[in-house]
């Protein structure tokens, strides 16, 4: 038979990994306006973003040149654009972004038309950055993929 004392120390450790009954409640869970774009994230189980407390935490946006196209930036303008539109439905902007994180399938040939971009987007102070190198994307066509953290402003008195 079992020890009282092995079932209490077993839900006793348990307890620091249960997660918080509203960690992901629904209504602070942003879908996409787009019943095709909705449609493809339930299927695949991801939200355009998730705002937590004061913290709004965005699902990577991809970046992929069309046909036709005459360099990067027009693909890097669409990704920066919706990445702005998400934010603004969670209330906040790219002033408010603290945290960026890029993974590019080729940096080199890809970084100056990316900084350009992101330049004329991200003003003010800016937030920390990483840029890794990867060698593909879950969509087929992409070649960077653009992640950021905004924090909500604090209410003025």
């Amino acid at each position: 038979m079992p020890s009282p004392y092995a079932a209490l120390a077993a839900a006793a450790l348990a307890l620091p990994f249960a997660a918080p009954a509203a960690a992901r409640d629904p209504a602070a869970v942003l879908m996409p306006e787009n019943a095709e774009a909705r449609a493809f994230q339930e299927a695949v189980g991801f939200a355009d973003a998730v705002i937590a407390g004061d913290t709004v935490y965005l699902s990577g946006v991809v970046a992929a040149p069309r046909d036709g196209e005459a360099g990067l930036e027009p693909a890097f303008e669409r990704a920066f654009g919706r990445i702005a539109d998400v934010l603004a439905r969670a209330g906040v902007s790219w002033d408010d972004v603290v945290e960026m994180t890029t993974f590019h399938t080729d940096l080199p040939a890809q970084i100056d038309a990316f900084v350009a971009v992101k330049n004329r987007h991200v003003k003010g102070p800016p937030p920390a950055w990483t840029a890794i190198g990867i060698s593909r994307l879950y969509e087929p066509t992409a070649i960077v993929e653009v992640k950021v953290i905004a924090r909500k402003p604090k209410a003025k008195d």
